[in-house]
């Protein structure tokens, strides 16, 4: 009975803009040059507009014109070009990826333990042959070696030969096929030399290569699944269930796609919030760090967002809900997440073309050296010996390493500093940054209006104005009740309709409002509104309540002038509040009341003096510009579109993560820069000599093997050294 066929349609979903979607696991994806074959060769059927694959989790995602093609022939088309699909589990991913790891380790485990026997006996045959070994004894050894060799190669080799059949069932060459053909020659040409009873034979330099490859794939398959591991805590935050209150008042608990908009779902103190929603009823603190990066508790009551992935601390809420299965907060953290991790610069771009012609011209360069020293008259095995040497040395693994090893290190840098990458070429955009532009409004400044410090009070007032504000809707009364924490209102508050609010108490009248409702002058400020307070028949005292700095921006903006960044502020806000925040900072250029076109003009203006320039802003107006900055980053309370717009987006109320991004960038380039010189650098020296027949098929092993530990090893710096210099500098 044949197995059944897969309904692939039902895997399918459909974007904002209309064209199907569908997210798949693809096994057999060792390299970028594999991520560049499954997207070129997808791209060329008719109707698929987007083909993007992670090499980290193995994810692809394919968008494409349902009137054109099917989803049928796409998985076809990944079939024909020697890759099995599976629909996208994560837990799936994850179970398939730790199989792999561990079938590595066991291939890598046997090919030690081989090389390791088989280098005592090759030791004992070197040392013989330079003194008085006796044939028997030679070819004893070497037949051993054989009995160890060919198991081993067959085992542990198998990884790249399985990889290699694929490639070249499908007509195409990918990076294991020459390093089969090289293991393969070795050995064959080994087997010949020991049945003829020749002096030489090459196990060790097979076995040896095998293992300092399987080396190599072993770090590089731990360093994807630490990467996976990022997207795997964040889909840990989301729950499969909720508690859904029924009409009856009791509940159910059904998944989250059986909740609509507008269901009420019950949260209990200490449980995880499965939904997006506004709290019906309770009042609690909410734990939301791991969400939106504040890492204070967030007092919440009724009519506060909440949001999937947060954690109810004490009280019991009931929520109604506003997203559920999809589309919540954390979809969309999570969407920016595997953006990041699926992004691709320029520089993995010449990786990928490296690596598409590395093939024909490692095996164009080894048959041309085999020729070469045939027709100089040297016979065919030590010819054959020379052009092995040829195919071992040139592995490109690491070029092929080079980049995404470094690319791997700083998402997991820039994650950790609250900073999420949308586009992979971000880095070293944000590395040649040379001028900051800032919007002033939610980006030196808190999106939400609040109280100032400077507000005068003691914490007995501050506490009783804080109960009075909870009397009011209005959004200035709502700024002092978040700020001063306050959890239950007044008895007896009344509000006075465009007047404030007022309550007795001990005897006391307490009144909240307007400056003239309780008897005082207004004062001016250039970023605050005032909101008045008084007790009795004390003097009202005046309450600041505006949109003030961000946490860090002055520290921020001082250490990004030190560096010699270049500061200015574009803002659509009146003269005197842009005016006020540049005092505060310390900036000197700036501009206001700007439209968004002339916040273009502006940016504009600054590339063609030759800046590479950095816009920070988060409003639906800033959109444009980040889009034409050199590169451009939102804090996370953006609007959706701006958030799109931009290269990456920071957590939290700080403004410290564009100083780590910048300082992160710098680091990062400078190693990729590194790498790339150590891997051509490495080729123009080893190359040469292999050809010239100075190189044993053993030492190319060792030399191939070290270039791409060397490389990985490099990558891995970049985290141990990323918090040595307190500041970004433009010289980096």
């Amino acid at each position: 009975m044949s197995a059944p066929e897969r309904d692939w349609a039902a895997f399918v979903t459909n974007t904002d803009d209309g064209k199907a979607h569908m997210d798949l696991a693809v096994d057999g994806i060792t390299c970028a040059a594999c991520m560049y074959e499954i997207e070129r060769g997808l791209q060329k059927l008719d109707g698929v507009e987007k083909a993007r694959v992670n090499l980290s989790s193995h994810r692809l995602s394919v968008d494409w014109d349902e009137d054109k093609t099917n989803p049928s022939l796409i998985v076809d088309m990944l079939q024909k070009l020697g890759y099995k699909a599976y629909p996208f589990d994560p837990a799936q991913v994850k179970s398939r990826g730790d199989a792999v790891g561990k079938e590595i380790l066991r291939a890598l485990a046997v090919s030690g333990f081989a090389a390791m026997n088989i280098m005592l006996l090759s030791i004992s045959v070197w040392s013989g042959n330079a003194s008085d070994i006796d044939h028997e004894t030679r070819a004893f050894f070497h037949w051993i070696s054989a009995l160890i060799a060919l198991p081993t190669v067959v085992y542990s080799g198998r990884i790249f030969f399985r990889s290699a059949y694929m490639a070249i069932k499908t007509s195409r060459l990918n990076m294991d096929v020459p390093i089969t053909i090289g293991v393969l020659l070795a050995t064959g040409l080994s087997v010949w030399q020991t049945i003829s009873e020749a002096e030489h034979a090459y196990f060790d330099s097979a076995v040896m290569l095998l293992f300092f490859l399987l080396v190599g794939r072993y770090c590089d398959h731990l360093m994807r699944r630490k990467t996976r591991s990022f997207a795997e805590n964040l889909a840990t935050l989301k729950a499969e269930s909720a508690a859904k209150i029924q009409e009856d008042g009791s509940t159910l608990d059904v998944p989250l796609s059986k909740l609509a908009v507008g269901d009420r779902v019950l949260v209990r103190a200490g449980e995880r919030i499965s939904v997006d929603g506004r709290i019906a009823t309770g009042t609690s603190e909410v734990d939301q760090s791991l969400v939106t990066g504040e890492t204070l508790l967030q007092a919440v009551g009724e009519g506060d967002l909440v949001y999937a992935g947060t954690m109810n601390t004490y009280g019991v809420l009931e929520i109604e809900v506003t997203a559920a299965a999809k589309g919540t907060l954390l979809d969309e953290v999570n969407k920016l997440l595997e953006t990041a991790m699926e992004g691709r610069s320029k520089y993995v771009h010449i990786a990928d073309r490296a690596s598409q012609l590395y093939a024909p011209v490692v095996h164009a360069a080894a048959l041309l050296t085999l020729i070469g020293w045939i027709m100089l008259g040297m016979a065919w095995q030590p010819a054959l010996v020379i052009a092995i040497s040829v195919l071992i040395i040139t592995c490109p693994c690491a070029l092929g390493l080079a980049i995404p090893a470094v690319q791997v290190v700083a998402s997991g840098l820039f994650f950790n500093e609250r900073v999420l990458l949308n586009a992979g070429d971000a880095i070293e955009r944000l590395a040649s940054v040379d001028t900051i532009v800032f919007d002033k409004t939610g980006t030196l400044t808190l999106p939400e209006a609040s109280l100032s410090q400077e507000h005068g009070l003691s914490a007995e007032q501050l506490e009783l104005a804080g109960r009075l504000a909870l009397s009011s809707s209005h959004p200035l009364s709502q700024a002092i009740a978040r700020a001063t924490g306050a959890q239950q209102s007044l008895p007896d508050a009344k509000e006075l309709a465009g007047k404030g609010v007022e309550a007795q108490i001990d005897g006391a009248q307490l009144k909240l409002g307007s400056p003239a409702f309780c008897g005082v002058s207004e004062e001016q400020h250039p970023d605050a509104s005032f909101v008045a307070f008084q007790m009795g028949d004390e003097t009202a005292h005046l309450l600041p309540v505006g949109q003030f700095m961000r946490e860090g921006a002055v520290e921020t903006i001082q250490k990004l002038k030190d560096a010699g960044f270049a500061i200015e502020i574009l803002s659509g806000d009146h003269a005197g509040a842009v005016k006020h925040a540049a005092d505060l900072l310390d900036v000197e250029s700036w501009k206001a009341g700007l439209k968004p076109q002339d916040k273009i003009d502006r940016i504009e203006e600054l590339k063609a003096q030759g800046k590479k320039v950095l816009m920070v802003g988060d409003g639906l107006n800033d959109a444009p510009s980040l889009a034409a900055a050199n590169v451009s980053i939102s804090p996370v309370s953006a609007v959706h579109v701006s958030q799109a717009a931009a290269d990456a987006v920071f957590l939290g109320d700080s403004l410290a993560p564009v100083m780590s991004a910048l300082k992160i960038s710098q680091k990062a380039r400078w190693v990729m820069n590194q790498n790339l010189a150590i891997s051509v650098i490495y080729n123009l020296i080893a190359v040469p000599f292999a050809v010239l027949g100075f190189v044993t098929p053993l030492v190319a092993a060792l030399a191939m093997s070290g270039s791409s530990i060397i490389v990985t090893l490099n990558a891995v710096r970049l985290r141990m050294t990323a918090g040595t210099s307190s500041q970004p500098s433009q010289e980096a």
